[in-house]
């Protein structure tokens, strides 16, 4: 990943920006991330276009993807279990017990729940504004 889009041995989260249920992820990850080193991009900005170009097997990726503090990206529902296990308490013990669901199922119930999020969750015009208290941890 590029010197900009990431800040060393900071995990980055890329997430649909225009997506309620997306932006209330990111709201979960501030909430519950005692480290504060994540880092938080839409993927309608520029980082997110650069961190795709550096990895094309992402092309497509339309929800969330997690890059680790190593720089190893996790999607759909590899990335929800990463993105709990940083949080840690019992999220991360919640990940640990999903991982004994197949891959194929969980990535199943992943796409079900990407496909219908505008429809159930809503959709922002534009990406929405972070908090200010956060705003230094979002890139553009």
């Amino acid at each position: 990943m590029s010197d900009a889009s990431r800040v060393p041995d900071s995990p980055l989260l890329l997430y649909d920006g225009v997506c309620a249920l997306c932006n209330a992820a990111v709201t979960f990850v501030l909430k519950r991330d005692g480290s504060r080193t994540v880092r938080f991009a839409p993927l309608q900005g520029e980082t997110a276009a650069r961190v795709l170009a550096e990895r094309p097997g992402l092309a497509g990726i339309d929800s969330m993807i997690w890059v680790d503090a190593d720089g190893r990206a996790f999607t759909r529902s590899a990335a929800a279990l990463a993105i709990a296990r940083h949080v840690g308490g019992g999220w991360a013990t919640l990940a640990a017990l999903a991982r004994i669901i197949p891959t194929g199922l969980r990535d199943a119930i992943y796409d079900l729940v990407a496909r219908m999020r505008y429809r159930v969750f809503g959709r922002y015009d534009v990406c929405t504004v972070p908090p200010t208290e956060h705003r230094a941890r979002f890139l553009p």
